[in-house]
Order: C-alpha cells, then sequence, then structure tokens
C-alpha cells in the first residue's frame, strides 16, 4: 500500500511539472527553460545522492556504466525534453500527449530487440491503442484548432506532431541505456546516482547550447515570471523522481509502473487548473488520452498481474498473455 502512494505521488508530482512547463514557455523560449530545469537537477539530486549513497554506489562502477548513463542523461533530458517542450509549446500540454506516449511503443520495440523481452496478444492491444490516439487527435484537429483560437492559441498540428516524435524518441530510447547502464543487479544507489551523472552530462551539452545562442546575453531575455514557473518545474519533476525510486524500492513494478501511467490524467487534471486559458480540453482529446493511458497500462503492467487484478482467471485467458515473440 506504500509502494502504490510513493507511485501515486511521483505520478502528481510529474503532472504538476507538466503544467508549470506549460506555463513557463508561454513568454520564454524552449532552450532558456531548460537552461534552468537541466542544471538545477544536479544540486537536487546531489543531495538525493548523499541521503541514499549513489557516491558509495559509484565507487563501483566501471567505464561503461558511466558512458551510458552520460548518454541517457543527453538523450532524455536533451533530445527528449527538448522535443516535449516544444511540443507542448506548439500544442499545448494536453493535445501533444498522446504522440508523446509512443514513447512507450519505443522502449517496447527496444526491449524486445536488445534486451530479448517478450511480446504478447495484450501487448499488441496495448500497442494498437496507444497508436490509434494520435490518430483521433489528428482527425479532430480541425475542431481542436477552433478550439485553441477561441482563446488565443492556436495549435500547430505539423510541428507539434514532429517535437513530440522526436519527445517519444528521446523518452523511448533512454530506458534502454539506463538498462544497459546499471545492469541487473543494480540498487536504488545505483539508480539515484545514475540520474546524478544523467543530469550532469546532459547540463554541459545545454551549458554550450546556451553558449551558442548568445550565452549570458540570451538568458537576459528570460521572462521573470516564466523562470519562476521552471523552477517549480525543476523541484516538481525532481520529487517526481525521487518517489518513483523509493516506490521501486518498497513495492514491486507492476504496482509502481501502471500507477505510473496516471501521471497522464494528473497532467491533464493540472492543465485543467493552471492553464484552462490556454489548453484544448474537449471530448476528442480526452478520449485520445483516454486511449493512450489504457494502451500504456497494456504495455507497461504485468501482463498476469493485470489480467488476474481484472477477475480474469490467468490459465483462461492464456492467449492474452502467451509470448508471441
Amino acid at each position: 500500500m506504500f509502494g502504490a502512494v510513493l507511485a501515486l505521488a511521483s505520478a502528481g508530482f510529474f503532472g504538476l511539472n507538466n503544467a508549470t512547463v506549460r506555463r513557463g514557455i508561454l513568454k520564454s523560449t524552449v532552450l532558456q527553460g531548460m537552461a534552468i530545469t537541466v542544471p538545477l537537477g544536479v544540486p537536487l539530486f546531489i543531495a538525493f545522492s548523499l541521503l541514499m549513497g549513489g557516491f558509495e554506489a559509484m565507487l563501483g562502477w566501471g567505464m561503461p556504466a558511466w558512458i551510458w548513463m552520460s548518454s541517457a542523461g543527453v538523450v532524455h533530458f536533451v533530445i527528449g525534453r527538448y522535443g516535449n517542450y516544444r511540443a507542448t509549446q506548439t500544442l499545448g500540454a494536453t493535445l501533444s500527449t498522446p504522440i508523446q506516449q509512443l514513447s512507450i511503443l519505443v522502449s517496447l520495440m527496444l526491449a524486445f530487440i536488445f534486451l530479448g523481452e517478450n511480446i504478447n496478444l495484450l501487448n499488441l492491444i496495448g500497442i494498437l491503442l496507444i497508436m490509434v490516439g494520435p490518430m483521433v487527435l489528428v482527425r479532430g484537429r480541425k475542431k481542436a484548432t477552433a478550439a485553441g483560437k477561441a482563446k488565443g492559441f492556436e495549435p500547430q498540428f505539423g510541428p507539434g506532431l514532429f517535437w513530440g516524435s522526436v519527445c517519444a524518441f528521446g523518452y523511448g530510447v533512454s530506458p534502454l541505456l539506463i538498462a544497459l547502464g546499471l545492469g541487473a543487479e543494480s540498487t536504488l544507489a545505483d539508480a539515484v546516482a545514475g540520474v546524478l551523472v544523467s543530469y550532469v552530462a546532459a547540463s554541459i551539452v545545454v551549458a554550450i547550447l546556451v553558449i551558442a545562442a548568445g550565452g549570458r546575453a540570451y538568458l537576459s531575455d528570460l521572462d521573470g515570471t516564466s523562470a519562476k514557473w521552471f523552477l517549480f518545474s525543476t523541484v516538481f519533476v525532481a520529487l517526481s523522481q525521487m518517489f518513483r525510486y523509493l516506490a521501486l524500492s518498497v513495492a514491486p513494478v507492476t504496482v509502481v509502473v501502471p500507477i505510473q501511467r496516471l501521471s497522464v490524467v494528473f497532467r491533464v487534471l493540472f492543465n485543467a487548473m493552471i492553464n484552462r486559458d490556454h489548453e484544448v480540453l474537449d471530448r476528442g482529446v480526452i478520449f485520445s488520452i483516454v486511449l493512450a493511458v489504457i494502451g500504456s497500462v497494456a504495455l507497461t503492467a504485468d501482463s498476469e498481474f493485470l489480467v488476474s487484478h481484472a477477475g480474469f482467471d490467468p490459465r483462461e485467458v492464456r492467449f492474452l498473455i502467451a509470448p508471441l515473440f
């Protein structure tokens, strides 16, 4: 029960993070936002590493672990986060949600190819639902555009779909890099240390990008109100990660991961509360998000655990959970 509460807290803070980012990029650029949210994650995870033994864990790492975790940081916190921010900027937080859920599909395919994981019929149903979500969204783009214009925000579906796909790539590839870096015998201390290393590597890349964009002069144009929202985002995403690791340390993955999928629900709720005047929240958008959530759970949850808790006898629905590939 405690693990489930921690996982729910993680999902809630992740949804809140998304809503604050949306507010921040209304008056500032994506790179300006990343110049705050990425480097400021470093001191937060230094503190977490001190509390959870992360620095001691690093002493036992080999060079491959450092390389994989650094690569994961660049892919996730630079490429994935940049795509996330740009998709949120061009489409809004809610409209971009179904597209970004494709990251789960990317992770599954990579795990199947490189880690030898299996795919069953239930997973295939999840893949179908995740793919249908963006299709529903695109079919309703005229209505969504009209709803956005009425609020002074015109969704840009072309750039939004592109940057949403970049986000899905970054967020989808990074779990494989993390798995390769930490290995099968990793501990909670290794995981926290891994996030710190990833944040440091990403911060170096972001610093280089900011210098190329104009350095201090570029950041001097940062809107003061946006800066405050980005600071909130930095804290919320760090808390989300911390609660995620704590949940995984006291509860099985089959419990934690499906609950964390509720971050999409919190994303909609918090954006409705904080960004109602800057978001499209019609029935078509909500329906596409619901499809993506159901598909995500079908992909991320342990299949036997899922069907048994849905009231089915796993032996009677073996055709759903037996490996196909």
